[in-house]
């Protein structure tokens, strides 16, 4: 079953068009292996992460775009997969939230939750899966994906990033990604292209890096009467 938004999770992105700057193979490679650098330091250094967050999510079938705002709450464990909760608040409320290789979608206005495997996950999957990019090593970036600089661009009007493209090495459930990184290491803005043309924009602003929030802030309290789907 596909679930076109994931307005209830990362790989965090703003749906928009972008004049990347034309680098040289030769000339891109030491400015690469900088910001990987830079991408590492801040992986190492981040212990939680709480964002707001906006979403653009392209359906290629209907041509249209849906957008969606909300703020997010990140938490990296050591060794295992990072937690994760989106609670979007426009067009609806609605609550994405990700914990031990499990998702939940709680839609309270249908009094409804959608949960499932983390990795079986589809549409609703992409706002994590943008953001999952952040707990990734250099090491894990450079062995799934062919990394490539694009240049130098603003986002968000005025905010300088650099801008690059992961085509993954192996098999995966979409075709490319791009990040768009601040000079801190932190990837901003993310864009996942998928298979069937669809895009997913996730776009992080006014972040608070490093505040101290327990794990028990990713659990979703479902009242009672909520229907569970199995995504």
């Amino acid at each position: 079953m596909k679930w076109n938004v994931i307005r209830s999770l990362f790989a965090f992105l703003l749906f928009g068009i972008f004049n990347a700057l034309t680098v040289s193979e030769a000339k891109a490679q030491p400015i690469l292996q900088e910001i990987l650098k830079r991408m590492e330091a801040h992986r190492s250094n981040l212990t939680s992460l709480q964002a707001s967050v906006t979403m653009s999510k392209f359906d290629k079938v209907v041509d249209e775009t849906d957008n969606y705002e909300g703020s997010v709450a990140y938490l990296p464990l050591k060794g295992k997969d990072p937690l994760i909760r989106i609670d979007w608040t426009k067009p609806a409320a609605e609550t994405f939230a990700v914990a031990g290789g499990k998702y939940v979608i709680f839609r309270p206005r249908l009094k409804q939750a959608i949960v499932g495997k983390t990795k079986e996950a589809k549409g609703s999957g992409k706002a994590g899966g943008a953001l999952s990019f952040m707990n990734m090593s250099k090491d894990e970036l450079k062995t799934n994906y062919t990394i490539k600089y694009l240049g130098q661009e603003n986002i968000s009007g005025s905010i300088p990033t650099w801008h690059l493209q992961l085509t993954p090495k192996t098999a995966a459930s979409y075709n490319s990604a791009e990040l768009w990184v601040d000079g801190n290491g932190m990837p901003l803005q993310a864009k996942v292209f998928e298979k069937n043309g669809d895009a997913t924009t996730v776009l992080l602003s006014g972040l608070q890096k490093n505040v101290t929030f327990n794990a028990s802030r990713f659990k979703v309290d479902l009242p009672k009467g909520t229907k569970i789907i199995n995504g």
